[in-house]
């Protein structure tokens, strides 16, 4: 490093003497903070709110331990430090448990509590939504509340909550928004600065540990652009170009002459500096190889340790089990002995049943060479333990779904994508740039490596352009997914009244990205009119009224066009159109300016009028549209509740909340009003516990697109069945309500999981209960814990018996793997 310069000196020491917490601070740490860090720092310092958009794995979070960091200067201040994921949540407070003590720190994560009531509390941003609701005690003395991961805004189901939460904070508390590299990170950073008042919005397009991008091609890692002094202007390695040719014939070609010549295997490192001298494309096989190969290769080349991204649960398992067959070991002896030791102390409490029917003993000898799958269908724990070894250099290699690379501290030297498409639900898509910026994002370790590398495995008609684009864009925006739901409303009406919940709802990031829409909208339309006024005056006929005119020629051109298209229409309407052309034609001609000698020149202009004037009346439509629309959805959420007799409109013309309203002031989820409704209607007050718990499950699961829909076969019978069939025909009559309101409704229960969640409430084995829920173990964790969050909060709003009912189901399912945590 060099040594700085004396004005440099002394701008650190003025910096210093303005801030000394953030130079107290950052003397603490390991490595020298960037000036994004810095600068986040010093603006909480001055007490404003901060925005910090920068890469994965740049230390965004830094600004958010300063922040924690800055309360417990004080006697009495709180800092909550709030996260998108419970796996999150735990790693988040292990980390600073270690700095604060145990007894400074807290974990709320709807399943585990863990002292609520410390000055430092790590939660899932539902539980600070909840707690705002609540007017919680907790909240006291609250100076600081980080949201990591912020961009989680945009996500379709939950990122409303992450709005709710920014809206409702109280005016005093500090706000630290830690968001991955967006490119709208100015708009969402100026409606920071409207709701939160004073923002400062940092954004840093800086990697800390710069990414090399290769493609493998057989047993070659070629680098993907020829130029190495920047992504954002580098040609794309001509070589790689050559290999797949204009039409892909080359590629081909290459194929054939050499499918019965062997590479020469020889395994190189990636070459340092630009493109290196290579054996010509035509010598070389282009097809991908085994997944021990690639290892191989990486090994030799000091690229691990490694996660390959695989988009596939089943892939990511059968690739581990590739690795298994090769009989290809990573681990020496010493390193066996300590991941053996670690797995033996982390699953110490799970009952030794339960690890038989989880394929325990051969998962810890995959571990014991070194690879691990890492996905949604692992077990918790499982998962708890992969990512440990891995952060120690014990585990070398992981093959990972892309949830691994939304957060989780898992960094590594490589990453490889065997694809760049993945299978949404519906098809094969390809991945954004924004995924493939996060999932890149785990290659590099700030502090151990150098350079961090991106391998793209090739495949056949691979486009190296299309890959080197995704490289190149490193943003993608963050567009709000708010939307007002029935407990929202109740919440909000009981606390601020109706007419001001609407004004607080307008003031949502969705409603401010409509506005910016419609001021753009209008600006688009007041140019347009500009141009209409001077179409009109250019097509002015002294003979007549040529916008008349025009009109009944646009007219029809429009009907000839229809009758062209539509020629196998009835006989009677294809009569009763040409009746009507005969019509449009007799005007035509004897209209005044049919005359005209300029007439198809006014045409012209009067043809480019009339199509401005669509788009002009398109674009009015979509600002009428937009203006207003999350407040229209709230009076529509309200009109539901008013006629459900959950708010009721006073004489004085006040909205204030029923007895039933109170209630479900703490009912949360997507089922709010159906869960709701089936308190008040008593439909499951004759239920036992283990009934209550397979009914409650078919409210939170959500099948799988392709699972085939369950018929009621297993399930048992008797009070079950009557409360299943009048809880499904209460949503119908749900959703025709919505609909009625123009609300989108909901799906219907979905009981594919009700039976094993029955089973393992009534005291089932593990490995029965997961073959009637024919799915992973960690699936059927997750859902578990979905059904236990419903569970409680009935435990707390419903009135006996179905309360008590309640607790004890809750209790029934909280056991064995469910209620294993490593926290």
């Amino acid at each position: 490093m060099s040594t700085p310069s004396p004005a440099e000196r002394y701008a650190r020491a003025t910096s210093a003497q303005r801030h000394p917490e953030t130079a107290a601070f950052a003397a603490m740490q390991r490595f020298t903070l960037d000036p994004f860090q810095i600068e986040g720092c010093e603006s909480l310092e001055e007490g404003r709110s901060v925005l910090v958009a920068a890469p994965t794995g740049a230390g965004k979070t830094i600004v958010g331990e300063f922040a924690i960091h800055l309360a417990m200067t004080t006697p009495r201040d709180k800092a909550f430090y709030t996260t998108p994921m419970k796996a999150l949540s735990n790693q988040k407070f292990r980390e600073l448990v270690e700095v604060y003590g145990a007894e400074n720190v807290g974990l709320l994560t709807g399943d585990t509590n863990i002292n609520g009531n410390a000055r430092i509390v790590v939660m899932t941003t539902e539980v600070l939504r909840n707690m705002l609701y609540a007017s919680s005690s907790a909240l006291r003395d609250l100076r600081f509340v980080v949201m990591d991961e912020v961009h989680y805004l945009a996500d379709r189901f939950r990122g409303a909550v992450w709005e709710e939460v920014i809206i409702h904070l109280p005016a005093d508390v500090r706000l630290v928004s830690l968001s991955a590299t967006v490119s709208n990170a100015e708009e969402f950073g100026d409606w920071l600065d409207t709701v939160r008042g004073d923002t400062d919005i940092i954004v840093s397009e800086t990697r800390p540990v710069p990414l090399e991008q290769h493609v493998l091609v057989r047993g070659d890692l070629l680098p993907l652009f020829d130029d190495r002094a920047g992504v954002a202007t580098a040609q794309v390695n001509q070589e790689l170009m050559r290999i797949r040719s204009a039409n892909g014939r080359t590629f081909e070609q290459n194929r054939q002459a050499m499918q019965n010549r062997r590479s020469d295997g020889q395994h190189r490192r990636p070459h340092k500096g630009g493109q290196r001298p290579l054996r010509p494309a035509a010598a070389r096989r282009a097809e991908r190889i085994d997944r021990p190969e690639v290892i191989d290769l990486l090994a030799r080349a000091n690229l691990l340790p490694a996660i390959f991204f695989i988009f596939s649960r089943a892939g990511c398992d059968g690739a581990v089990q590739q690795v298994r067959r090769s009989g290809l070991r990573l681990t020496t002896a010493p390193e066996r002995r300590e991941i053996r030791e670690l797995v033996e102390e982390h699953t110490r409490a799970l009952p030794e049943e339960d690890l038989a029917a989880l394929g325990f003993w051969e998962w810890r000898e995959n571990l014991e060479r070194g690879v691990a799958a890492h996905h949604a269908g692992l077990l918790p724990a499982f998962k708890e333990i992969v990512e440990e070894l891995f952060r120690r250099k014990l585990v070398k290699v992981v093959f990972a779904t892309e949830t691994l690379a939304l957060g989780i501290n898992m960094p590594a030297r490589t990453v490889v994508l065997e694809k760049l498409e993945k299978f949404n639900g519906e098809a094969r898509v390809a991945i954004t740039s924004g995924e493939y910026t996060q999932i890149t994002g785990r290659a590099g370790r700030r502090g151990i490596d150098v350079e961090g590398h991106a391998v793209v495995q090739w495949t056949e008609g691979m486009d190296p352009q299309a890959v080197a684009a995704l490289a190149s864009r490193r943003t993608y925006p963050l567009n709000s997914s708010f939307r007002p739901t029935y407990n929202m409303a109740v919440n909000l009406i009981d606390q601020f009244g109706r007419s001001r919940a609407r004004e607080i709802l307008e003031s949502s990031f969705a409603q401010f990205q409509a506005d910016r829409a419609v001021v753009g909208l209008a600006r688009q339309v007041k140019a347009a009119e500009e141009s209409l006024a001077g179409y009109a005056a250019a097509m002015t006929c002294d003979r007549g009224d040529f916008a008349e005119y025009a009109e009944i020629r646009g007219s029809l051109s429009d009907l000839e066009k229809l009758n062209r298209k539509d020629a196998t229409a009835p006989r009677a309407v294809r009569d009763a159109r040409q009746r009507e052309l005969q019509s449009l034609r007799r005007r035509m001609q004897r209209h005044p300016a049919h005359s005209c000698p300029d007439r198809e020149q006014h045409a012209r202009w009067a043809e480019r009028h009339r199509k401005l004037k669509r788009q002009v009346d398109k674009m009015r439509s979509q600002i009428e549209a937009r203006t207003g629309t999350v407040a229209r959805v709230f009076d529509r959420v309200v009109e539901v509740l008013t006629e459900l007799d959950y708010v009721r409109v006073e004489e004085d013309g006040t909205t204030v909340l029923t007895a039933a309203g109170r209630t479900m002031r703490r009912i949360y989820g997507e089922r709010d009003l159906l869960v709701a409704e089936s308190i008040r209607t008593g439909i499951w007050d004759r239920l036992d516990a283990p009934s209550l718990a397979a009914l409650v499950c078919a409210l939170v699961y959500e099948p799988r697109r392709d699972e085939a829909g369950a018929g009621e076969r297993g399930l048992p019978r008797g009070a079950f069945r009557v409360a299943l069939s009048e809880t499904e025909a209460l949503w119908q009559r749900l959703d025709d309500l919505e609909q009625d309101h123009r609300l989108p409704g909901s799906e219907p229960p979905a009981i594919g999981l009700s039976q094993a969640m029955y089973s393992w409430a009534r005291g089932s084995l593990l490995d029965r209960v997961l073959l009637e829920a024919d799915m992973a173990a960690g699936d059927f964790v997750r859902w578990a814990k979905q059904t236990i969050d419903l569970l409680d909060q009935l435990s707390l709003v419903a009135d006996a018996p179905l309360a008590s009912t309640a607790r004890t189901a809750l209790d029934a399912v909280r056991r064995g793997i469910v209620a294993y945590t490593a926290v």
